[in-house]
């Protein structure tokens, strides 16, 4: 996952390969309180792992229910309707699907209970909730404002005569919470719920109908007005359930799909003209899954399976459309990005529910829309976008993510724009709540020319520093990392454990071993086919094996292919002494790290030192200098500043001064204002 403070999208091209969701949010978080409510225990398979599913694990585990997890799969002791704790502070963090769940069936089973969240979950709405749970006798406290959390909730004395009126026009969760919470007590009679207004995203009340009978719960519904939970009713396991992947999630795979499968001017060698997405198919439970209906409507075509989907451009540019999003209210806001590249003005309509989710969806997409070159109106409960009229009225735009996973999926869809832009995203992490990898994912099938994949060089002489700043870079933006220096070794390692030995009869044999490395950079530590080799490849031992691999033409020919490799997106700081002058000419920033010789020596005395190794200033020091009149001197790639490189004395810096920088000299080159 992105942790950085923002992620810089190049521009991108193209779209290629196989994606697996993860688990449907909706549907895990249901399942997880409806296993533990339940007689029984439960195994559930394909989980999400995100945020919102972690803050209702936390919540159940301090309720006294039985939880073991391994990997995606969470085994569920069922507490069957009665609580082992009847008192706890719960945090549920931005997470509405657990939030109004948890409330209804608390409130109803009674204790002393306390439900808070992040600030904007304390402005999120709930008092319509709670205003149904008081009418049948709950106990809830607001401890802040009137109509939304925090909460206080006590000991009911429940009175279950007359139907319960909620109503259904601000969030659909209101009523999934009290059909989810109810079955608790209709032992002797039927319990009624009457829905005051029109119902707002009717899909997600299907998909709780639907996981309450396979909880042995099968609610009545007469029409959409009025639904009848019989007497009797009893959760009981169902043993073991699979989730489905996200339905909302795919809607972005999708959209990728119709925007970039076989877009032209694609010169990468081929060009694949479909995007498989795995975990869920047309027959899903989901509502979201009819997104892909209103993608037809905009031009893609889409085939699917029991399991899956594959996507592809059809009618370009797209067309604009004019719907009620209802259904979708969740992947309709990917319908408001690709309206970007649609012909026309695209309407979303019924969308209210929009404004009382993470943010208020319809404000904030209209705000950024707009940076981007679109021209957009909003109202009550719709949005307008008309795209920009051409290529180069398209902007560079600095996206906020108004900490909404959704903002920051959607938008990432602009870097396909057909200006060639790119896109920064700030708080990329916001995606924890529901697609914790989801970069990775796009970034792992979507395709670019490499010369848009940018890259920093750090180059410099021996204990500059270079290794320890270009981490801090890397780590900054979210960059992957080479530490070329670590490649001969890493070489030399790869070559003893084959049984070669290092001398020019191996050559083209040690050679052919590089193609097949998988090596990866993490701040201090490399690995080498998946296994931590940083000290091994740290020693004198090391160092001098390099030296003998070094000097074979033919391995220096291989590793050069090998550091472009490492050029992936979105981007690479590369450190080591020819990057920008060798490997990365057209690297658009280019670093050259010094200092003195003798605070290197300093540096490099504390370094062995602290390792336990003996040491002199005055022997390091003339060791470094002679080093360096070697590398200066050396007829290949001879150590020395790109023409056009940034020069850092960092005799007197520190590590967070010298990174804050390059950070800035970045930033000066990137379209995007400070943020």
């Amino acid at each position: 996952m992105f942790a950085t403070a923002f992620l810089d999208i190049p521009a991108l091209t193209g779209v290629a390969g196989t994606v697996v969701l993860p688990g449907s949010k909706s549907i895990s978080n249901r399942v997880l309180l409806l296993a533990a409510l339940s007689s029984g225990s439960t195994t559930l398979r394909d989980l999400l792992d995100s945020d919102d599913t972690r803050v209702m694990l936390d919540a159940l585990r301090a309720l006294g229910c039985g939880v073991r997890q391994s990997g995606s799969t969470v085994e569920i002791d069922g507490l069957g309707g009665q609580l082992r704790q009847k008192s706890a502070k719960l945090f549920m963090g931005n997470a509405g699907t657990a939030i109004r769940p948890l409330t209804a069936a608390l409130a109803i089973l009674g204790g002393d209970f306390e439900l808070r969240g992040v600030p904007r979950m304390h402005e999120r709405p709930i008092g319509d909730l709670v205003d149904a749970l008081r009418q049948i006798g709950c106990h809830i406290d607001y401890l802040c404002h009137e109509g939304f959390p925090p909460l206080h909730i006590g000991q009911p004395s429940l009175t279950l005569d007359a139907p319960i009126r909620v109503r259904g026009d601000v969030s659909s969760q209101f009523l999934t919470a009290l059909l989810m919470a109810l079955p608790l007590v209709a032992a002797t009679r039927d319990i009624v719920i009457e829905v005051v207004g029109e119902l707002i995203s009717r899909p997600y009340i299907e998909i709780t109908l639907n996981l309450l009978a396979r909880f042995n719960v099968r609610v009545i519904r007469d029409d959409w007005q009025r639904f009848t939970i019989p007497a009797g009713s009893q959760f009981q396991s169902p043993g073991t359930l699979h989730v489905e992947a996200d339905a909302s999630s795919a809607s972005y795979f999708i959209a990728a799909g119709a925007i970039a499968t076989g877009a032209r001017g694609l010169d990468l060698g081929f060009c694949q003209k479909s995007l498989r997405i795995e975990g869920v198919g047309a027959d899903s439970i989901q509502g979201d899954i009819r997104f892909i209906e209103a993608a037809q409507m905009m031009g893609a075509q889409v085939h699917s399976g029991p399991n899956w989907l594959e996507v592809s451009r059809g009618r370009w540019p797209l067309k604009a459309i004019d719907l009620d999003c209802n259904h979708i209210p969740d992947a309709a806001m990917t319908l408001a990005v690709m309206a970007l590249y649609a012909q026309g003005s695209t309407t979303l309509r019924n969308i209210a529910s929009w404004r009382v989710k993470e943010t208020d969806r319809i404000a904030a997409m209209a705000c950024e829309l707009r940076k981007l070159g679109a021209t957009v109106e909003e109202g009550a409960d719709f949005i307008r976008v008309t795209p920009p009229a051409t290529a180069s009225d398209w902007r560079a735009a600095s996206i906020h993510t108004y900490d909404d996973h959704r903002m920051a999926m959607c938008f990432s869809l602009a870097a396909f724009n057909p200006a060639g832009l790119p896109v920064r995203l700030v708080d990329p992490q916001c995606v924890a709540k529901t697609f914790p990898d989801y970069f990775e994912a796009l970034f792992s099938l979507a395709q670019t020319s490499p010369e848009a994949i940018p890259v920093i060089c750090v180059d410099g002489p021996t204990a500059s520093g270079k290794g320890t700043l270009a981490g801090a870079v890397a780590k900054a933006l979210g960059y992957h990392l080479l530490d070329s220096g670590s490649l001969y070794r890493i070489t030399a390692l790869a070559a003893v454990q084959a049984g070669l030995a290092l001398e020019s009869a191996h050559e083209q044999a040690i050679a052919d071993l590089i193609p097949g490395l998988a090596i990866r950079f993490s701040q201090d530590q490399v690995f080498l086919n998946g296994l931590e080799v940083s000290e091994i490849i740290r020693t004198e031992e090391a160092g001098m094996n390099a030296s003998k691999v070094s000097a074979l033409p033919q391995v220096r020919q291989a590793l050069i292919a090998l550091q472009h490799s490492f050029r992936q997106l979105p981007g690479l700081v590369a450190d080591g002494r020819d990057m920008g002058t060798v490997i990365f000419p057209d690297a658009p920033l280019k670093v050259y790290l010094t200092a003195s010789a003798e605070q290197r020596a300093q540096r490099r005395y504390k370094q062995l030192i602290s390792k336990g190794i003996s040491a002199t200033l005055l022997a390091l020091r003339a060791d470094l200098e002679a080093r360096d009149a070697r590398d200066t001197s050396r007829s290949v790639a001879p150590l020395k500043p790109a023409q056009d490189a940034k020069l850092l004395d960092n005799s007197d810096l520190t590590v967070e001064e010298s990174v804050n920088l390059v950070l800035d000299w970045w930033q000066s080159k990137q379209p995007f204002r400070v943020i």
